[in-house]
């Protein structure tokens, strides 16, 4: 189906808009059937128009296009969205944590796999920095992803002596559809709160493994 050129701008910003992270200029002149061009055209208008004290930008890297919160604004937006992030994040990492007690080691693909997820980065970036998990070595596999494992202080932290007193792995996973639900808050359950910081940094141990990009708290989308 053809698309009008006076429509061209508008559709390009909807799937920006939905799409939430970065593509690629040349994916989407091949998906609506337009000219490369017709699409660098339409960015440029609306870098024209969403700038300055616009809330949204328009920012362009590695020919790649996306839409990005205002920098200047970003104390506010962080204000508003951080604790919701974080509530969210902390019922990712909980998840995450429990997977690779049960199934270490586990490399980051698989734990994804389990959860459904395309990006764990940042759930095992906390676990990581809360001393729960740690790196156990890499697996003999194309790539040689890294395996993760919990740690002594895990064991700590939970309260257990060993691994065999977890609980039962389908009660573990109630558990944990009752926390993904809000149903339940309850200070005497396994897990506790994870305090996240403000902005999510990848570490080293990840850096330069295959899908890990750097997410600060001034660029929300």
């Amino acid at each position: 189906m053809e698309i009008e050129k006076k429509k061209i701008k508008d559709i390009i910003f909807g799937v920006l808009f939905v799409a939430g992270e970065g593509i690629e200029k040349p994916f989407i002149a091949e998906k609506l059937g337009i000219k490369e061009k017709d699409v660098d055209k339409a960015i440029e208008d609306l870098q024209k128009e969403y700038c300055g004290d616009k809330g949204i930008h328009i920012i362009t890297y590695k020919n790649k296009v996306q839409l990005a919160s205002n920098p200047e604004y970003a104390d506010y937006i962080g204000a508003v969205l951080n604790p919701i992030r974080e509530k969210t994040l902390t019922r990712a990492a909980l998840e995450t944590l429990a997977i690779i007690a049960y199934k270490q080691p586990i490399t980051k693909l698989e734990i994804e796999e389990i959860r459904g997820v395309n990006n764990c980065d940042y759930a095992i970036q906390i676990l990581m920095d809360q001393g729960v998990i740690e790196v156990a070595g890499r697996k003999d596999a194309v790539g040689k992803p890294l395996l993760f494992a919990t740690t002594d202080g895990f064991l700590k932290r939970f309260n257990l002596q060993d691994l065999g007193q977890l609980p039962d792995y389908e009660s573990l996973l109630e558990r944990i559809q009752v926390i993904e639900d809000g149903t339940e808050n309850n200070s005497d359950s396994l897990y506790n709160d994870f305090k996240l910081p403000e902005e999510e940094e990848i570490p080293d141990f990840l850096k330069g493994e295959e899908g890990v990009q750097n997410v600060s708290s001034d660029n929300i989308v």
